[in-house]
């Protein structure tokens, strides 16, 4: 076998190719500023102060559960605080379910849904208009037609916080959202297992492509602990979202465990927070509330009544 000898590259090509990439790197940025400076104004939502979105981008890691419990974990512990719950899975809902609240929304004399109230929580999301059994499918347009109705469409009165439970993934729906209405902050759950780490470092990287802030992470399933014998077992790994959000530079909110009231609670329509509130996985959800109340800037509402 004889060895072919590799052909060294002229020197003009070398200098040829690294301008075209300094030159590809410049235009690159020049393309990002530009689209920064294309994108839609965002505009708030009418009464609401805050809006705080909770994230997984991977499914079934409890971001729901999260987000219901975050926002009744914020009124157990600041009993003056009006906040609001919004269903953004057009295609999984999942609030109607877990804050027990059934039928249709009524109008409001200006054609704006009212949403539906239980525990305090002002809530509304598309299964109050869709049947639970029904699946709704809808090509893309038609979900970002959705999704601007419970944005705009939606007579919220004055909340300090809208909670928003985001669908998984990084797709259209986020991107709305995101673009469309100024946000506060994002709260990304993950549990400690590998695969679902993975999506939620994407699930960073987006927000923050948005230039939307990162509040934290929750570690959720964190551990489980044997009601019978008290063995404590990491089922998903132990301590991963803790060692991700260092490396990412974000805050770990809190560890909330993997418990059978939690997840009775959360299909009986009572959420933890409301049904055993002394718990420790009720504290569990109100430590990371605390933290989130905590970093939220001082948002004036612009369309407080002068």
């Amino acid at each position: 076998i004889v060895p072919m000898r590799s052909k060294a590259l002229p020197i003009g090509f070398i200098n040829s190719f690294v301008q075209r990439r300094w030159a590809s790197a410049e235009q690159t940025a020049e393309q990002a500023a530009a689209m920064r400076r294309g994108l839609p104004k965002k505009w708030p939502i009418a009464g609401v102060s805050h809006v705080v979105v909770v994230a997984s981008a991977k499914g079934g890691v409890g971001k729901s559960t999260t987000a219901v419990n975050l926002a009744l974990g914020m009124t157990s512990i600041n009993k003056g605080l009006s906040v609001g719950l919004l269903d953004a899975d057009v295609f999984g809902p999942s609030i109607p379910r877990m804050m027990n609240l059934s039928g249709q929304p009524e109008l409001s004399k200006q054609d704006k849904m009212i949403p539906l109230v239980n525990y305090g929580i002002k809530c509304m999301s598309m299964g109050f208009l869709v049947e639970e059994k029904v699946a709704v499918v809808w090509r893309g347009l038609m979900v970002m037609s959705a999704i601007q109705k419970l944005l705009r469409q939606v007579d919220w009165g004055s909340l300090d916080v809208l909670v928003v439970d985001m669908p998984p993934g990084t797709g259209d729906t986020q991107l709305t959202i995101s673009q469309q209405i100024p946000i506060s902050g994002s709260v990304i759950v993950s549990t400690p297992q590998d695969v679902a780490l993975l999506d939620a470092r994407r699930g960073v990287e987006m927000f923050r492509k948005v230039d939307v802030p990162v509040l934290g992470v929750v570690q959720n399933m964190s551990c489980y602990v044997c009601p019978n014998c008290g063995h404590l077992s990491h089922i998903f790994g132990k301590d991963g979202v803790k060692r991700m959000a260092e490396e990412i530079g974000a805050d770990l909110l809190g560890d909330v465990p993997l418990h059978l009231t939690i997840r009775e609670g959360a299909d009986a329509g009572k959420p933890i927070v409301v049904s055993d509130p002394q718990s420790p996985q009720a504290e569990a959800y109100k430590t990371i509330a605390r933290r989130v109340l905590d970093k939220l800037p001082h948002i004036a509402d612009p369309f407080k009544p002068r």
